[in-house]
């Protein structure tokens, strides 16, 4: 029985097999079910038919056969593509010659303002282009894409990209007798190059197009290929030598676009070959903010070897280094400030890139930043400075962190430490094997010996700031948190102790005479002398 073939179709079985055979060639099929009164011309659910399925499959046969009983030439499906235009998508140059020849509109489009050369060139069809330009009239090739949206048929078709804008910087837009919707203005170029077709770019450029011409995003052919990372095409627009600084609509330039996306080769290319590595876009964006944006690190060393402005700010007064550490690119911070980056800028909020880190608790950028030498004096909006936003946002390794950071820059100027060199210098936690037995005297010292307050006292006669005391303090409350708030300021005094390379419990012993318990200072000088046997703590 001839009925649907499924309930998602709308075709009859014997109308099924005509399109299928009108695909695959098969001309005695269709005969056959010609004869059997077969409606050649019916339209599958998206507005093809066997023309459609023959002209695009390149079945040249049942083309000619279908030609004979349908002259229905032009029908287009409901994407607007018709069988001419669906012999130029997948490059069928015998059927389209059929069809040319058949009397078939030239200057047709489909719903997206595409013509012949266009989809011609889209999809890389170079004999397709070769046979509309060598061998039909009128077809230029700075056509843009754009379809009429009146009933009246002027040839759109026949407008070039320069006609089309003259017409619309002439009257406001293009008006009757014909009007017509832009679509995206790009050329056969632009989509060559937009769609990594190199053979078509080559024939393009040597059939002479016009190179610089730009779509409605104000992109040329070059951000198109830019964008998509097509290199070789990039590399064949680059020698036609034009300008390689053009600016789209949002201002940026192709290696802006390049860089966005991650296409390493093409911003390689741009810069050997001279592009302005400083442009800057609508929003005073330079390209390492995109190559921050996005995380790239290979993409800033690039950048950063071009020699590019490093605190460069934009609109919004950030720089690619707030950027980065905003969005925890650790890599791409370290490149930067091993390249010389202004720790000290402020962004929009005024902070620093320590604030930044401080206020999301990023160890490891924090860690970065104090080893370059920030001044950690520098305030906010808020007045705030880094060690207050840090305590504030409860991010406790980094305000203990600051807080070395700070000491050990004073104690590198008071001893002028520059002299002799200090390597291997942390900020973090000290987790290390070496240290474990004197940390452990510490922890007993704070949780067990040390009255409530004693331990801001030992703190004041070893030089810790009020606001150092108080930023340690903030986390943690209640009867018992002072032990904690000791031995996290014991931590951090015995890590400029170390860095300084004097013994610990020698230090502690004096200090902790100089607060007047001396019953403290002797049991701890005791305890280290009888670890002296086990080898665990030198002795006094």
């Amino acid at each position: 029985m001839d009925g649907l073939v499924s309930e998602d179709d709308i075709l009859l079985r014997s109308e099924t097999f005509f399109h299928n055979a009108a695909k695959i060639n098969d001309t005695n099929k269709m005969l056959e079910l010609i004869r059997k009164g077969v409606n050649i011309k019916v339209k599958n659910n998206v507005g093809r038919k066997a023309l459609h399925w023959a002209a695009g499959a390149g079945s040249e046969e049942a083309l000619r056969l279908l030609l004979e009983h349908d002259t229905e030439l032009d029908d287009a499906d409901i994407f607007g593509m018709n069988a001419l235009l669906l012999a130029a998508w997948f490059g069928h140059l015998k059927t389209l010659k059929i069809l040319v020849s058949s009397g078939a509109k030239l200057n047709c489009q489909n719903k997206n303002g595409l013509n012949l050369l266009h989809c011609a060139a889209q999809r890389g069809h170079v004999h397709i282009l070769q046979f509309i330009v060598e061998d039909l009239e009128d077809f230029q090739l700075d056509r843009v894409d754009m379809k009429p949206r009146s009933k009246i048929q002027l040839p759109a078709a026949s407008l070039s990209h320069r006609e089309f804008h003259r017409m619309a910087n002439k009257t406001g837009n293009v008006s009757t007798p014909t009007s017509f919707t832009l679509m995206s203005a790009k050329t056969a170029l632009h989509l060559a190059a937009e769609h990594g077709q190199l053979e078509v770019t080559e024939f393009l450029i040597g059939m002479g197009c016009t190179h610089g011409l730009k779509d409605k995003q104000e992109n040329t052919a070059l951000h198109l290929a830019a964008i998509h990372g097509h290199t070789k095409v990039m590399q064949k627009i680059l020698e036609t030598g034009k300008n390689k600084n053009e600016r789209n609509i949002d201002g940026m330039t192709a290696l802006h676009l390049a860089v966005s996306g991650g296409h390493y080769e093409c911003v390689r290319l741009l810069l050997n070959a001279h592009c302005n590595v400083n442009e800057l876009t609508n929003k005073n964006m330079t390209a390492l903010h995109f190559a921050a944006l996005h995380g790239f690190d290979r993409e800033v060393r690039l950048l950063v070897e071009a020699g590019i402005n490093l605190n460069s700010v934009d609109s919004n007064h950030t720089a690619a280094l707030h950027i980065a550490v905003f969005n925890n690119y650790t890599e791409i911070v370290k490149i930067l400030i091993d390249a010389g980056c202004d720790l000290g800028l402020f962004d929009y909020r005024l902070q620093t890139v320590l604030h930044i880190a401080a206020e999301h608790g990023y160890q490891n950028i924090a860690e970065l930043i104090l080893l370059a030498g920030v001044n950690l004096e520098l305030l906010d909006k808020q007045k705030k400075t880094s060690l207050d936003i840090a305590a504030r946002s409860n991010h406790v390794n980094v305000v203990d962190m600051i807080i070395k950071a700070n000491r050990f820059y004073k104690w590198k100027q008071d001893c002028d430490a520059e002299s002799f060199g200090i390597r291997n210098v942390t900020f973090k936690q000290d987790h290390r094997t070496e240290t474990q037995h004197i940390r452990s005297i510490l922890w007993k010292l704070a949780t067990k010996y040390l009255k409530p307050g004693e331990w801001k006292t030992l703190a004041q006669h070893w030089h810790f700031t009020d606001a150092q005391m108080r930023a340690i303090e903030q986390q943690w409350t209640g009867t018992k948190s002072y032990k904690e708030h000791g031995y996290r300021m014991l931590l951090i005094w015995l890590h400029g102790v170390l860095i300084a390379g004097e013994n610990p419990i020698k230090r502690m012993y004096e200090g902790l005479m100089g607060i007047s318990r001396m019953d403290l200072a002797e049991s701890i000088r005791q305890q280290a002398n009888a670890d002296l046997k086990s080898s665990k703590c030198a002795t006094m």
